[in-house]
């Protein structure tokens, strides 16, 4: 048997694309506008927490931002800048799996403590490690740059948390041990 099965690397592709496309599209529109990640943060960490409450396997989210930093890297060759997303996306997969994957969606409160500090810091990292590596002198510097991140972070993240908060109110499952079942059939008896 596979860790990851079909399912889960369809979550991880969509998840990945949505994104990866979504980021490379609308994101620069909005920096140049404002000059201000706030966007970046907003799609990445509300992705991530969707994508946590549905593969629920370590390593999904690390996948997930690789696989959005090549989309990325495709679509806007220039943007090195996203590696430090890729790193937040190391970060916040490891600091889930010690959290675990069930506990912090098995109620609203839980959802809500548990994933708004992983985004907010994972956010807080992508920034301080573009602000430091990529980014010639920052506003603020990279601890500016940091909590400018973190801002986005509690966005995404308040977003994400909404999402899964919403779909466990509806009780929609997801990982749940799918099984098929046979159609009744009719049968003859002889």
């Amino acid at each position: 048997m596979t860790y990851f099965n079909s399912r889960d690397m369809a979550a991880i592709a969509i998840c990945a694309a949505l994104w990866g496309v979504l980021n490379s599209i609308f994101s620069p529109v909005f920096f140049s506008m404002t000059h201000l990640p706030f966007f970046c943060d907003l799609i990445g960490f509300s992705v991530l927490t969707l994508a946590a409450w549905w593969v629920r396997k370590f390593g999904a989210i690390t996948m997930i931002g690789v696989i959005a930093t090549v989309i990325n890297f495709a679509m806007i060759p220039t943007a090195v800048h996203f590696l430090g997303f890729t790193a937040a996306s190391i970060f916040f997969d490891l600091t889930i799996s010690l959290v675990g994957f069930n506990k912090p969606f098995s109620k609203k409160a839980y959802t809500i403590a548990s994933m708004m500090p992983i985004s907010i810091v994972s956010a807080a990292l992508a920034g301080y490690l573009i602000g430091t590596f990529f980014m010639a002198n920052p506003a603020g510097g990279a601890l500016g740059w940091a909590g400018l991140h973190a801002i986005g972070g509690v966005v995404g993240g308040a977003i994400g948390t909404s999402l899964v908060t919403g779909l466990n109110a509806r009780r929609i499952a997801v990982n749940s041990g799918y099984r098929e079942t046979q159609p009744n059939v009719m049968r003859d008896s002889d």
